[in-house]
């Protein structure tokens, strides 16, 4: 048996054929718009998303013995459309999108951030989609009068996604945990949480295992069952082979993520990292996971790229020079806030330490560095509340990087695991896919180790002086500044 995950990220959409063996092929792979209306703002358009979807369905259309279809999808991204006609009646609000941070604040300062994080597991952030949903109601005057009629629908991509595609408006336990709006607990719509952010329960969707029967899909003239629908970085946890307690990942994407299980052990700690839904197979207890993300690691350095720091990433894979840090050079990427286990969206980015010596080829090192102590306290936040296990497997974009995997495997103290499937979220998915339409195969984990060399701890220090001093200038900024 044969079975097709559609990988549907943040910048592109992919339909990647998985065999009996593992073994991935890619079958189609399309770009859609990303979309800044204002300064803040990230939106991509639902048509064009289901229309790439659409696409990798019928580039399976001709597959033989294709028996299971999987999704992944972004996560937090969301938006409305109209229970009638299916049509959005908006914007993609993308997981990067900050518009409603000012009302996050508001919510913030009447106190609702304790009820938020007991409930949900998750702080006040514009990042997660209960405050995007909430903007729709107030601010599209055609989502209120569909709420009044009962035909409104309000969800992430994927319920999006399932909804036109199988008829079936139903979005998987794992994303809804990313929503501020599902009780952890209880793995259903919390209704203290959607007064909270002005969302109507009544136009949710219905919550599911992330396995089992989740309708059917047209492939050409075929009927395909779909078995499977996540999260890309749970997809890519489950692709990465992680099963126990402490197991862990990173991915290096758009963003940046590390997740390590919690098994079916719920921590609702504090301490920076979350607490979030692993996955839940059908007729099994819910797995669970510790989250936590860095908003701005590759679209760190394709904005440098644009700004003429570098012409190919080539360029920068090895330097010549001792570390920027070392040289009293430092970047904090916070273009877009900072994330775990921070959760500051005021601060923003900046390079300190700047001199008249300093090279373009300097900047870019110092971003790679950034990136790499940022999830360095990403980590530390985590392992605070699980130890982790063994080498750390990493994947994405930057795991080409030489430069930037070994400096990671030298911040972290950790030996690191760059694998040689690039399509780990897409493996994750079908893994899942195919174990639940009965025909499971067997993950291969293969992949190049980096050792840590020696690394001064006077780094770390260094740059987390330069990250204070970003998070008391972003304090101080106007309100209402991008």
């Amino acid at each position: 048996m044969k079975t097709l995950a559609i990988d549907q990220g943040t910048t592109s959409t992919r339909g990647i054929l998985v065999d009996e063996n593992g073994q991935a092929e890619l079958l189609f792979s399309a770009g859609h718009r990303q979309i800044y209306p204002k300064s803040g703002w990230v939106e991509h358009d639902g048509e064009e998303l289901i229309r790439n979807l659409r696409a990798c369905l019928d580039a399976a259309s001709e597959v033989k013995d294709l028996g299971a279809v999987g999704i992944a999808n972004q996560g937090e991204s969301c938006l409305a459309w109209n229970a009638a006609t299916g049509e959005p009646l908006g914007p993609v609000i993308v997981w990067q999108d900050d518009r409603t941070n000012e009302w996050i604040e508001a919510l913030r300062g009447d106190g609702a951030a304790p009820l938020v994080q007991e409930r949900a597991g998750l702080p006040l952030d514009a990042y997660f989609s209960a405050s995007k949903l909430g903007w729709i109601l107030r601010e599209i005057p055609e989502a209120g009068a569909l709420a009044a009629r009962g035909q409104l629908r309000l969800g992430t991509t994927d319920a999006f996604f399932r909804d036109r595609l199988t008829g079936r408006f139903e979005t998987d336990v794992a994303t809804a945990s990313r929503t501020s709006l599902m009780n952890l607990a209880t793995g259903q719509w919390d209704a203290d949480l959607c007064r909270l952010f002005g969302v109507p329960l009544e136009a949710l969707p219905l919550i599911t295992p992330n396995t089992g029967d989740l309708g059917t899909l047209r492939c050409g003239t075929h009927a395909v069952p779909l078995t499977a629908s996540i999260v890309d970085q749970q997809a890519s946890l489950y692709g990465n082979g992680c099963r126990q307690a402490g197991d862990a990942k990173m991915t290096f994407g758009t963003g940046a993520f590390a997740l390590t299980l919690t098994g079916p052990h719920l921590d609702q700690g504090g301490g920076g990292a979350l607490p979030t839904v692993a996955w839940q197979k059908a007729g099994h207890p819910t797995i669970y996971a510790l989250d936590g993300g860095i908003y701005a690691a590759s679209s760190a350095i394709n904005w440098a790229q644009n700004l003429g720091l570098c012409s190919d990433l080539s360029q920068i894979s090895a330097f010549e020079s001792p570390p920027a840090i070392s040289r009293g050079l430092a970047f904090v990427p916070a273009l877009a806030g900072l994330a775990c286990p921070h959760w500051d969206r005021t601060a923003r980015g900046a390079w300190m330490g700047l001199s008249l010596d300093t090279a373009s080829s300097d900047m870019m090192q110092a971003i790679l560095e950034g990136i790499a102590f940022r999830m360095a306290e990403v980590v530390e936040a985590m392992e605070a509340r699980q130890p982790l296990n063994g080498p750390i497997p990493i994947d994405g974009g930057m795991s080409a990087n030489g430069y930037f995997c070994q400096f990671l495997a030298n911040t972290l103290n950790r030996e690191l695991i760059i694998s040689e499937q690039p399509e780990l979220t897409a493996i994750g998915t079908a893994a899942l896919a195919a174990e639940a339409a009965g025909r499971p195969f067997a993950l291969q984990r293969k992949g190049a180790r980096i050792v840590p060399d020696e690394h001064s701890p006077d780094f770390r220090q260094i740059f987390e002086v330069a990250r204070s001093a970003v998070q008391n200038f972003g304090a101080k900024r106007p309100a209402g500044s991008p």
